[in-house]
């Protein structure tokens, strides 16, 4: 059995790397039908069938520094256990932690978005100097989870190839198999990242998607990195998964555009729903300035009032499992949580994405998130004698 997984994710992998060398670099990329796909019931085993079909239809893209570069199994000589070690230590934490998922996915977005896929993010020290300001500390990435599982991985990784594997690889590795536990598609995800050693805390904060913003702001930020508003609206469907803190709500009920009302595109029952689940108590976000490193996963992080998609649906909406299509059934509603998410829905193009996505069994959008998701995890990567391995995720390495 997992010979014949083997021979379908070499397939999946080499089969793109092959036609993306028949195309220059920077040729668009094809208009992708409409295709279905089931959905797999058990993780790391997903359907041969979505494999074959996920990379018939991905070309590589313009924006990939140096992408070529990276391959299928790239620690097959160095460290031929690496993304074994990967997929068994994150199966365990899921088990203990299922809101890992959704932490690492948006984790691997934050790092993806700036500068690319160089675990710049993971950085308590900007190119060995403590006193610069890093990503971390940025007003985006502050409430981000998930770093001490990333170094729980590193560690075990440490421990059986000291020095080879990248924090780059862990987090893309990482967040692909947190998405298949937690029900999503599978993609390949190539190997051979290199970690940055510098940290982007202006970037970070200029450029990351904010949730108070209108859609042709956040089109615009994505397509400054090479992705279509097909695109877009796909990879904003991975908010299906986890639930967002009322932090990022509460102004959309209670002080809109510092209005002192709420957003008026709130449907009146969803705004009485919204307020009980996100009250208006001060006390709830006396430390939203505190900067913390590192936040581990505990039970006390659900103190805090949250809301998911799921929340955000009428009791007579279906769903068929937690990695589906009622975030775009919500968006349809009128329901999204966030102002940016609701604002899909303003312009007509990406209305009719979201319509197109809330309408069929899930498996368009499966598709396309899977090939969003490849072409985000080679986003900008640093190969070959770029960047360094580190030793520790959270420091550089320093001659």
């Amino acid at each position: 059995m997992r010979s014949c997984i083997n021979l379908w994710i070499v397939v999946a992998l080499v089969v793109p790397v092959l036609l993306s060398l028949r195309s220059p670099r920077g040729e668009t990329q094809t208009q992708t039908q409409t295709q279905t796909t089931s959905s797999s019931s058990a993780p790391f085993s997903d359907s041969s069938s979505f494999s074959v079909k996920l990379a018939n239809s991905f070309h590589f893209n313009k924006r990939i520094r140096d992408g070529s570069n990276l391959e299928y199994d790239f620690y097959r000589n160095t460290c031929p256990q690496a993304e074994g070690i990967v997929r068994s230590a994150l199966t365990r934490i899921y088990f203990d932690h299922r809101d890992v998922a959704p932490a690492l996915l948006r984790l691997f977005f934050h790092d993806c978005f700036i500068q690319g896929c160089d675990a710049s993010l993971l950085l308590d020290e900007n190119d060995g100097d403590s006193n610069r300001s890093v990503e971390k500390q940025a007003v985006p990435n502050q409430t981000l989870r998930g770093f001490d599982k990333i170094d729980l991985i590193k560690e075990e990784l440490e421990l059986a190839c000291p020095g080879v594997v990248s924090c780059a690889d862990i987090v893309s590795l990482a967040a692909r198999d947190s998405i298949l536990l937690a029900g999503g598609p599978f993609y390949p995800v190539l190997t051979g990242r290199r970690d940055n050693h510098q940290s982007f805390f202006d970037e970070a904060t200029d450029e990351i998607p904010r949730p108070d913003d209108n859609v042709t702001r956040t089109l615009h930020l994505f397509n400054l990195r090479g992705f279509s508003a097909r695109e877009t609206v796909s990879l904003l469907g991975g908010h299906n998964i986890g639930k967002i803190g009322c932090d990022f709500i509460k102004q959309r009920l209670y002080n809109f555009q510092n209005t002192r009302q709420p957003d008026p595109s709130i449907p009146l029952d969803f705004l009485r729903q919204m307020r009980l689940n996100c009250p208006n108590n001060s006390n709830t976000n006396s430390n939203k300035h505190e900067f913390v490193t590192s936040k581990p996963m505990s039970s006390d992080v659900h103190s805090k009032p949250e809301m998911s998609y799921m929340q955000a649906l009428s009791s007579s909406v279906l769903s068929g499992s937690t990695f589906d299509t009622h975030y775009y059934q919500s968006l349809l509603k009128g329901r999204g949580l966030l102002f940016a998410d609701q604002q899909l829905m303003a312009k007509d193009k990406t209305a009719k994405l979201v319509s197109a996505y809330a309408s069929d069994d899930g498996s368009t959008f499966r598709m396309d998130f899977a090939k969003v998701m490849l072409k985000m995890s080679n986003l900008d990567v640093l190969t070959g004698l770029q960047g360094q391995v580190r030793l520790n995720c959270s420091k550089p390495v320093t001659s």
